[in-house]
């Protein structure tokens, strides 16, 4: 192991998971670019921008809760509704990508096995949807690494660049989510059935 994912390891969470993924060269000009990316797909942007809105708009929602509770409570049900309609948005952008694969994701970066190399130092767009929330992120990143196994995949490592400050926290939040999720579904499996 790399001293890198040694200290990737020691910085961020990991959880192994499964996402629908799509990875895809970018051009020197995409590599490098100032502005947020954007995916051919417009229902994969509008989900994107819904979450990302949705994420910037809490804090502002937690302060109103303490002035005007009625507002809140309004407020909170209307994002109940943008939630369902994020949801049928994305039941419908997940026919188009591919089916689920296993990875291990980090607030960092993501590692995927796929069929194609991909040279260590190139610049790819992480294109992801994450499950159950239906939160899709469209990334830029590197890849750090990117091994042959026996099976002829290649285990490919990859560490997110230029990530906005909503972006890096909607996917730590999910980490923790899942983390969380993942450690009470291993408790229910321990844990001695009632008799």
């Amino acid at each position: 192991m790399s001293t890198l994912d040694e200290e990737d390891r020691r910085e961020y969470y990991r959880i192994d998971d499964r996402i629908a993924l799509e990875i895809s060269q970018l051009s020197a000009t995409e590599a490098l670019g100032p502005d947020l990316l954007q995916d051919d797909s417009p229902l994969f942007n509008l989900l994107s921008e819904l979450h990302l809105s949705e994420f910037e708009s809490q804090h502002l929602l937690r302060q109103l809760s303490d002035k005007d509770r009625t507002l809140a409570a309004f407020l909170k049900a209307q994002n109940k509704r943008i939630d369902l309609l994020s949801a049928v948005v994305a039941q419908t952008l997940l026919g188009q990508l591919s089916a689920p694969q296993a990875v291990v994701l980090s607030e960092g970066g993501i590692e995927f096995n796929q069929a194609q190399a991909l040279a260590a130092g190139s610049r790819v767009a992480v294109k992801m949807v994450l499950m159950p929330q239906a939160l899709g992120l469209l990334l830029r990143a590197r890849v750090t690494h990117c091994d042959q196994q026996p099976d002829g995949l290649y285990e490919i490592g990859t560490e997110f660049v230029d990530m906005t400050d909503a972006q890096r926290q909607l996917l730590a939040r999910y980490i923790l989510q899942r983390q969380a999720q993942q450690r009470r579904q291993a408790l229910e499996q321990n844990a001695p059935s009632a008799s």
